[in-house]
C-alpha cells in the first residue's frame, strides 16, 4: 500500500492517479480544508474515485491520533507526504496555521513511518523556498539555506531538519523534494498562473507584484510525476537514509514572459496593474537538478510556452464543466 497525504491537492492528485493507474494500491488522504475552493478538491477526488485501487479517507495528518487511526501502519509500505499549507503571502497572515499543517503535519508523518513495520521509504515535500532570496542560480540541494524570507520557507526547512533527525535517530529512509513553481492542469487557484489566466478571461485587471520582474523556475506537472514514481521504486541505498532533490525546470521565466504567454493562449489582452512586491517573496528561483537526472530521469521538457496553453484549455474547459 502507499500512502499520499495531500490527494485532493494538485501534485497529490496527479501522483495519486499515476500511482493508482500503474497498478498500485493508494490510500489517499486529505482534510480538504478551505484555504481555496474545495469543490476544486472534490472534483479531483472524483476523478481519483473512477480508479479501482484507489481509496479515500479525510484525515487531518497533523492529528497524529488520527492518523494512526485511518492509515494503519501495519500495511504501509511506501508513505509520500504532499499534505502542507501553502503559499508565502498567507504565511504572513496566518502563521499559526502553517506551525500546525507543516511543522506538526511533518511530525506526526514522522511518527507513523518510524512505527510501519513495512515501510520502505517515505518520500516527502520541500519547497524551492528554502533557499531564500538570491540574486544568481541555478540553486544546488548543497547550498546554505539558513536564511528565509518567509514563515512558510522556514516552516518547509523545519521538515527537512526534523526529517534528517529521524534518519540519524531510527534509519528512517527519506527523499526530500524541493519543487520549483510546479503547474498545470488541475492547478492550484493562488497560484499566479491561475489567477492571470482567470483575470484575462474575464477582462479584470492583473496585478503585476514587483513589476512582474521576478523570475520563476515554472515546472510542468507532467514532468514532475514520472520521478516521483521512479522514487518509489527506488528507495534509498547505502549511507545516505535521508537525500534532497531539486525538481525544477532549470529555465527560468520573468512574470512578464508567463503574462505574455497567458495572453497569446487565451487570445486576449491583460489589462496591467502595477504593485510593490510583496514581503516575503523572491526575486528569482533556479533549480539545477542534475542530481534527480542523474538518479530518477528527471529531464524536464515542457517550457511555459507549451504547459500554459495546455492550462488554459484545461481551465477553460473546468469553468464549463463547472
Amino acid at each position: 500500500m502507499i500512502i499520499v497525504t495531500g490527494a485532493a491537492g494538485f501534485i497529490g492528485f496527479h501522483v495519486a492517479r499515476a500511482l493508482a493507474t500503474a497498478g498500485h494500491s493508494v490510500l489517499g488522504l486529505d482534510s480538504l480544508n478551505s484555504y481555496y475552493d474545495v469543490d476544486l478538491k472534490r472534483a479531483r477526488l472524483s476523478e481519483l474515485a473512477k480508479l479501482q485501487r484507489f481509496r479515500f479517507e479525510a484525515c487531518d495528518v497533523s492529528d497524529a491520533a488520527q492518523l494512526m487511526a485511518v492509515a494503519s501502519p501495519s500495511t504501509a509500505e511506501v508513505v509520500i507526504h504532499l499534505a502542507a499549507q501553502p503559499g508565502v503571502r498567507y504565511s504572513i497572515e496566518a502563521p499559526f496555521q502553517y506551525e500546525q499543517a507543516n511543522v506538526r503535519g511533518h511530525l506526526s508523518v514522522l511518527e507513523f513511518c518510524r512505527t510501519a513495520p513495512r515501510l520502505s521509504h517515505l518520500i516527502y515535500a520541500s519547497s524551492s523556498s528554502v533557499y531564500g532570496d538570491r540574486k544568481q542560480g541555478p540553486f544546488l540541494e548543497d547550498d546554505r539555506c539558513d536564511s528565509p524570507t518567509s514563515l512558510y520557507a522556514a516552516t518547509k526547512k523545519s521538515c527537512e531538519l526534523m526529517s534528517e533527525a529521524y534518519s540519524h535517530l531510527y534509519g528512517l529512509r527519506q527523499y526530500g523534494l524541493r519543487f520549483f513553481t510546479v503547474y498545470g492542469p488541475w492547478g492550484r487557484p493562488d497560484m499566479a498562473y491561475w489567477l492571470f489566466t482567470d483575470a484575462i478571461l474575464s477582462g479584470r485587471p492583473i496585478r503585476l507584484s514587483g513589476g512582474g520582474k521576478m523570475s520563476r523556475d515554472f515546472t510542468f506537472i507532467d514532468d514532475i510525476v514520472p520521478a516521483i514514481l521512479a522514487m518509489v521504486s527506488l528507495p534509498p541505498a547505502g549511507d545516505r537514509p535521508h537525500e534532497i532533490f531539486n525538481l525544477g525546470n532549470s529555465f527560468p521565466n520573468s512574470v512578464l514572459d508567463l503574462v505574455n504567454v497567458i495572453e497569446t493562449a487565451a487570445g486576449m489582452s491583460a489589462i496591467k496593474e502595477v504593485s510593490p512586491a510583496h514581503p516575503g517573496e523572491v526575486g528569482l528561483t533556479f533549480a539545477n537538478s542534475k542530481k534527480a537526472g542523474e538518479r530518477f530521469g528527471f529531464h524536464p521538457k515542457v517550457k511555459i510556452d507549451e504547459g500554459i496553453p495546455a492550462f488554459v484549455d484545461w481551465f477553460k474547459a473546468y469553468g464549463n464543466r463547472h
